[in-house]
């Protein structure tokens, strides 16, 4: 039995304003020509299907064409969890339909954990624990007057117990069922510890304070496989090759541009609850590249893409004042398929503004900002930790507010 592992699609993400549903519509494509090639019976979508909560209609196009052809291939079933980034109420609303294409969707926690628990096949084949992203409502009380240490500590209990519980039921089922040396595949919307990122690929934060990371004991070792999304970056997790992450296939940034992109193929030989893993590489659907330096260097290297297909960021980092950059690089790029996305030059913008900064808002993210005002307000160091907490809840509550919700 072969399984697809895949995550962190974000359909309808854009970078610095383009639009990339070509880029999101050529990977569908290659994901349904891949299930056939390999022979695929179970593509399992481990969160973050799109960029946001409220997905454009050409974004839930390509969403629902997809699945609808998918179903009509070898591919028997499709199961897909939401991540933070989603919709829980927009991706459980066509449940019912999706589930006689047999595209099982659980978008967040549920008051039943039999929700989460998913067997495939009249004569079950597998079971699939498919655990959504854990919101913090989900897993923790609110205590008043609690430290941030005791709702650290609290978050990991609660992200533990969850999945002990849901475990726990499926291997119940897996020993009721007259075969039962069907795997056991679990799935999760997570930041493991010592996961790695990378710059600009816009992974969030998903729970207040500094911890909201585990390690690989959370997923108990009757988890033949463990499918996860979140982290862009392909990885092991404590270099479990049972536990991985299978990461974006597009990239999410210029930070990402040089990464090497995969999906996970997922083999169990009959009667054997061993997987073997192999990593298909995703080809890449639109080149991106930064290019930084003084005039003349970003010039030249600018001159050796003319006759590429490219999306350009451009650094000048030169010494001197440059007024006319931007006009410069369009000439340089007519009648060429390369496309100059962003041109960052701080010696003009410091000009202009006439400050001595080498920041622009667009350079930081929240956190970077909020840093900014403590010290611009010269707030002492003994007071910074619970005004961060205070602010990063309300971050929280912003990024997991489901906007489609009634």
């Amino acid at each position: 039995m072969k399984f697809l592992h895949t995550s962190d699609w974000h359909i309808g993400r854009t970078l610095y304003g383009r639009k990339r549903y070509d880029e999101f519509k050529a990977f569908l494509e290659w994901v349904s020509d891949t299930i056939v090639k390999e022979h695929v019976d179970v593509l399992l979508v481990a969160g973050d299907i799109f960029d946001t909560s409220t997905p454009s209609n050409k974004a839930q196009q390509l969403y629902y064409e997809f699945l609808c052809k998918v179903a009509n291939s070898c591919c028997r079933h499709v199961v897909i969890i939401g991540g933070n980034h989603d919709s829980p109420s927009f991706l459980n609303a066509p449940q019912a339909l999706l589930k006689a294409l047999h595209v099982h969707v659980v978008g967040a926690m549920s008051q039943s954990l039999e929700d989460e628990i998913i067997v495939l096949g009249d004569l079950p084949e597998a079971v699939i624990c498919a655990v959504p992203y854990l919101r913090d409502k989900d897993i923790r009380t609110l205590e008043a007057g609690e430290t941030i240490d005791s709702k650290n500590a609290k978050l990991v209990a609660g992200l533990h117990q969850h999945y002990k519980a849901v475990c726990e039921l499926a291997e119940e089922k897996r020993l009721s069922f007259i075969n039962q040396d069907i795997p056991v595949i679990g799935m999760g919307h997570l930041f493991a510890a010592g996961g790695q990122t990378m710059e600009g690929d816009g992974v969030r934060d998903l729970y207040v304070g500094s911890l909201a990371h585990v390690g690989a004991d959370l997923f108990p070792n009757t988890l033949d496989y463990v499918a996860l999304g979140h982290l862009h970056v392909p990885q092991k997790v404590a270099g479990e090759d049972r536990v991985r992450y299978s990461g974006s296939p597009i990239p999410m940034g210029y930070g990402e541009a040089n990464q090497r992109k995969i999906v996970c193929l997922v083999e169990f030989e009959p009667a054997s609850k061993t997987p073997i893993v192999s990593e298909v590489e995703v080809p890449c659907f639109q080149r991106l590249v930064r290019i930084s330096g003084d005039q003349a260097t970003i010039m030249s290297k600018v001159e050796a893409l003319k006759e590429t297909n490219a999306w350009l960021e451009i650094e000048y980092t030169g010494e001197d004042v440059v007024g006319r950059l931007r006009e410069d690089l369009d000439e340089l790029i007519q009648d060429t398929e390369l496309e100059i996305l962003r041109v960052k030059n701080k010696r003009m913008a410091q000009r202009v503004m006439q400050v001595d900064t080498e920041e622009t808002l667009e350079d930081l993210n929240p956190h970077d900002v909020f840093d900014r005002v403590l010290n611009a307000f010269e707030v002492p160091e003994d007071n910074r930790p619970e005004l961060i907490s205070a602010y990063n809840t309300v971050l929280q509550s912003m990024n997991d507010e489901d906007k489609r919700a009634d």
